[in-house]
């Protein structure tokens, strides 16, 4: 256990994430002691003090204190919000003066490096989106070494991670460049039903055995959704169209036939530059219903094997075997798709470098054009996380050894490395909360195959109209960046009844 006592409720987000990193396996409990009364039965803990100059509150020192027993360790950070103070600061000591959150992220994570003996690939930087940071100082016209100096002096970023953020971003902006941000939009539809559930998914799923007979419902809820779009976004620019889940797949061919034409009819999609549907589970691919997406204009499709270990597969919930993940992917160039997408996930249970080798070296003999690498996140509302607790609770595993789940560096390098032999480079990249071995989740592609959509909804530089149940939609106010976002109910059923209200909020966040 790792405990942290603040004396005001502040950066709490960013104080957990910073210490879950260096201690991935252990608890981490963030607590707010106004009164300064710590009670805890730890010898060891730490205690974060914010101390003002002023009652601005806008200048002042922050302490960390880490307690072993009867020995204290103090560590101090200046930090100033103020623009005049951060002048006057920078006149008198030659140096700029931290904001108070990130004067308090580079306290922290040096004396946990010093304490653990370990610096982190990512260095203080908690979001999710770490290649933002590069993107807006692309856009300020920074050179690479400008932005070289930034991440690392702010954020202690390894020059690994800069490099490939810094490519990232320029290749993103030149992907976007035909992208008419204020005056386009992009659709997302979520079908939230699976064959089965993944042991690691906690997204808005169900599964579709028990669901089967109010999927033409779900249709109708999906399609007055569209009718709400066509109205109020008409003489809008339709950049991309995305058709997520769940598994999107678990629709008939008559059923995807229905919903993608009622899309045609009623949206202007001549503009549309990519239109993706997530097939990934081969256990719900047809060669109909490849037949009906081709026929419909889908233009880009994942069939995601997430590893080429059958053993593995079955141990995650995934009810389909290698030999069908390749016999479905064959027939799906065999109908015509020239783009498609790939998932695989490092740090599945028990899987180790020699695992992701072989997968890297499968998925090189298919080919595909597009490959995420996703590093596992044990996410709380998924069956995993409850199973690996159970376990552990049980002592038939210890979740503080490398045994169970374990992303390594070697592993990441594999698939770099693979990735970069097929032909495809790094196009977009984001991180998860407690994401394996603090790494990130990388879209690699080729050349002309990168998935668009998935750059616009991590960078956040155009709406995204979502519909369907679980989904969020987002406003980008392209004047000053400014995202707002209204959710849809995960609940399928309340989405059905709730349809009309689903609509207004949208209305709202639109007016």
């Amino acid at each position: 256990m790792r405990q942290i006592f603040l004396n005001e409720d502040r950066y709490q987000y960013d104080i957990h994430s910073l210490f879950k990193a260096f201690y991935p396996s252990e608890d981490v409990k963030v607590t707010i002691t106004a009164d300064g009364e710590i009670s805890t039965d730890l010898t060891d803990y730490y205690i974060v003090n914010y101390k003002y100059q002023d009652d601005s509150r806008l200048e002042g020192i922050i302490e960390m204190s880490l307690i072993r027993g009867d020995e204290t360790a103090l560590f101090q950070a200046q930090f100033c919000d103020s623009e005049d103070g951060k002048k006057n600061s920078a006149s008198t000591s030659g140096a700029s003066v931290d904001t108070c959150k990130n004067a308090l992220k580079k306290l922290i994570y040096r004396a946990l490096s010093k304490e653990t003996g370990k610096d982190l690939p990512w260095g203080n930087l908690t979001g999710i989106r770490p290649t933002r940071i590069a993107m807006n100082l692309v856009d300020k016209g920074k050179s690479d070494e400008e932005i070289y100096d930034f991440m690392k002096n702010t954020y202690f970023v390894s020059d690994e991670k800069i490099d490939v953020s810094t490519r990232i971003a320029r290749h993103e902006k030149e992907i976007l460049k035909s992208i008419d941000y204020e005056n386009g939009y992009s659709l997302y539809l979520g079908i939230p039903f699976c064959p089965t559930t993944c042991l690691y998914c906690s997204f808005t799923s169900y599964p579709i055995g028990a669901f089967k007979n109010i999927v033409d419902d779900y249709i109708s809820c999906l399609e007055k959704e569209i009718d709400y779009v066509a109205s109020e976004f008409a003489g809008k620019t339709l950049d991309t169209v995305y058709i997520g889940g769940g598994t999107p797949t678990t629709l008939e061919p008559h059923q995807m036939e229905r919903l993608i034409g009622y899309m045609n009819e009623k949206l202007d999609m001549s503009h549309v530059k990519e239109f993706t549907v997530e097939s990934g589970r081969p256990d719900s691919i047809t060669r109909d219903k490849l037949r009906t997406m081709k026929k419909m204009g889908v233009s880009r499709i994942s069939v995601n094997p997430q590893t080429m270990k059958d053993e593995t597969l079955k141990l995650i919930g995934r009810r389909h075997t290698v030999a069908e993940f390749v016999d479905s992917y064959k027939m799906a160039r065999e109908e015509g798709f020239d783009n498609i997408n790939m998932d695989i996930i490092l740090g599945l249970p028990l899987e180790t470098s020699k695992d992701v080798a072989y997968t890297m070296e499968r998925i090189a003999e298919l080919a595909p054009d597009d490959l995420t690498v996703h590093s596992l996140a044990i996410k709380r509302g998924s069956r995993l996380a409850e199973i690996l607790h159970e376990k552990e609770l049980k002592g038939e595993i210890s979740l503080k050894g490398a045994d169970v789940i374990n992303n390594t560096e070697e592993m990441m390098r594999i698939a770099s490395e693979g990735a970069k032999n097929m032909g495809l480079v790094p196009y977009y990249l984001y991180r998860q909360k407690n994401i394996s071995g603090n790494f990130e989740n990388t879209g690699y592609a080729k050349p002309d195959k990168a998935g668009i959509y998935n750059i616009l909804i991590n960078e956040e530089v155009q709406s995204i109209i979502a519909l369907g149940a679980g989904t969020v939609t987002k406003r980008v106010y392209g004047y000053d960046g400014r995202i707002e976002r209204c959710d849809n109910v995960k609940d399928v059923k309340l989405y059905m009844d709730q349809i009309d209200e689903m609509i207004d909020r949208k209305r709202r966040l639109f007016e």
